[in-house]
């Protein structure tokens, strides 16, 4: 397909629906990916440098994205789908939007017009197709960017992906940052362990509205970190020449199991948590049975994922280095003890306010 953009003649080659995506090709070896992407510049207004686009703008890390770099001076541009509830509050911080989507190629190359970086935080929500936005999305982004000469592409991965060939999303992670070294950008990967934000969803709401709280029995642990942060970082990593075509891994400052994690939020917030242990075993015979029903496929690619966070991995790595190389202060880095006091703090004094009691209430988000 091709398209033209004040001045640039871009031809994006997209993988159609039944293009022999990653998880045909388990080792995603980026040099049987190919660029297929050319362009023709034409004289035009310089792109400001403080430019960017931020793709997942509305999702828990995409937002801190935006505002911190909104802070920090950028102009920020946010591509946005249409949906029954628009992205107001990106626009009401500062940013512009554009309306674009993953899935359609064609709508991506107008949306790069103007900007000299891009960072990555989008992927497939629960009701999409990990292979249509993850896959086919982002090598459809990639090969728009280089042919329109964006100047940095930062992607957000996952740790430890390429360990897991068996795991969907991992898998095609992995297949992307091959990809994306496998072009002329520059670029750079952060490679996340785990969200502050997932912990309240997953473990502090539940327990403060007495509701069940799903755990394995494994001792996984995982360096939690605050998406705030974990902006902040992005953004020092894209000031700095240095991150160019590197994979930094970004973890918090402990990591954590979820029995720990569990008894933290108990402690804070003066209640028992009613905890519902699955068997590793159990996630394995599921995600085997819905594995063999295409109905239940994306179902079945997320237990694998759940699977892995079950394994007895720590998913931590050191960040002496990484402090040091974009010049951050490691004890400004939010703990995840900090982060739980001042959350049940501000609900714990909410409650007192309404005179509920923990357990009655839901209003802890």
């Amino acid at each position: 397909m091709q398209s033209s953009v004040s001045g640039q003649s871009v031809r994006v080659q997209s993988l159609g629906a039944g293009s022999r995506g990653p998880q045909l090709a388990p080792a995603c070896r980026a040099r049987r990916c190919r660029l297929h992407c050319t362009a023709a510049a034409g004289a035009g207004t310089p792109v400001a440098k403080n430019s960017i686009l931020v793709v997942g703008g509305t999702g828990t890390l995409g937002r801190q994205v935006v505002r911190k770099a909104l802070d920090e001076g950028y102009e920020v541009r946010c591509i946005v789908k249409p949906r029954m509830n628009p992205a107001d509050f990106l626009r009401d911080w500062g940013a512009t939007t554009v309306q674009a989507d993953l899935t359609d190629p064609t709508s991506l190359p107008a949306t790069l017009v103007g900007i000299s970086a891009i960072i990555d935080c989008a992927t497939a929500r629960p009701e999409e197709s990990t292979q249509r936005v993850d896959w086919e999305g982002k090598v459809a982004l990639i090969q728009c960017a280089q042919a329109m000469g964006i100047k940095r592409y930062m992607f957000m991965s996952i740790f430890n992906c390429d360990k897991h060939p068996e795991v969907p999303l991992m898998n095609i992670k992995a297949a992307t940052e091959e990809f994306l070294a496998a072009s002329a950008l520059e670029y750079t990967v952060l490679r996340l362990c785990g969200f502050h934000q997932a912990v309240i969803g997953n473990y502090a709401v539940p327990i403060l509205e007495d509701r069940k709280v799903w755990g394995t029995n494994d001792d996984s642990r995982t360096a939690y970190m605050d998406t705030q942060d974990i902006a902040r970082l992005a953004l020092a990593a894209l000031r700095n020449d240095a991150c160019s075509r590197r994979t930094l891994t970004l973890a918090g400052p402990a990591a954590y199991t979820t029995k720990e994690v569990i008894e933290k939020c108990e402690q804070l917030s003066d209640s028992r948590a009613q905890v519902s242990t699955v068997p590793t075993w159990l996630l394995k015979g599921t995600r085997g049975l819905l594995k063999g029903a295409d109905w239940a496929k994306d179902a079945a690619d997320r237990l694998a994922f759940a699977e892995v966070l079950a394994g007895n991995e720590a998913w931590t790595a050191p960040m002496e280095e990484t402090y040091a190389l974009l010049g951050v202060d490691p004890a400004s880095i939010t703990t995840l003890d900090d982060y739980l006091q001042e959350y049940f703090t501000r609900i714990m004094k909410k409650l007192k306010q309404v005179g509920a009691t923990a357990d009655r209430t839901n209003f802890y988000v």
